[in-house]
């Protein structure tokens, strides 16, 4: 995906008999992020900081999801023992991952396999993509992405 590609279509769980799609997003600022797993030290703090900014997220008029390949149930239970107050899109057969160009090739201790690259996707409200984050580093994304969402709303005004 690539600055002015639209939202890819797609409709997922997010916890048990919950669903989110394409639509839910459109019309808002939206932050779509990419994360390889639940309950991990990352991916726990990154979760927990985009929580930390629900509120104002909610007051800019925007919308947040977290997308993995982990389970319904597997989110539940994350967003509980973390009191998380962000959505989490469960993409078991990776079709959205693929769709956002997030599932690549990996490395760690000269072992290769297929991961998801940890990525965060700020949309338009017209659902044009307006800023990529990739290969992201968890300490202060949070909040540099929260300051771009801010400063986008506050231009668009």
């Amino acid at each position: 995906m690539q600055t002015g590609d639209l939202l890819p279509e797609f409709d997922l769980p997010t916890v048990e008999d919950q669903r989110l799609s394409d639509k839910d997003f459109r019309g808002h600022w939206s932050v779509i992020y990419f994360y390889p797993k639940d309950s991990t030290p990352g991916c726990t703090k990154e979760a927990v900081e985009f929580s930390s900014f629900k509120a104002e997220i909610d007051a800019l008029g925007a919308k947040i999801a977290g997308v993995s390949k982990d389970s319904p149930r597997r989110h539940a239970n994350f967003i509980s023992k973390q009191e998380l107050t962000i959505d989490l899109i469960s993409d078991e057969e990776g079709k959205l991952c693929e769709a956002f160009g997030v599932w690549v090739e990996k490395k760690n201790y000269g072992r290769t396999y297929m991961g998801i690259e940890r990525s965060t996707f700020l949309f338009a409200p017209d659902g044009k993509l307006h800023k990529v984050w990739r290969k992201v580093r968890v300490a202060g994304h949070a909040e540099d992405v929260i300051s771009t969402l801010r400063s986008s709303v506050n231009n668009q005004a």
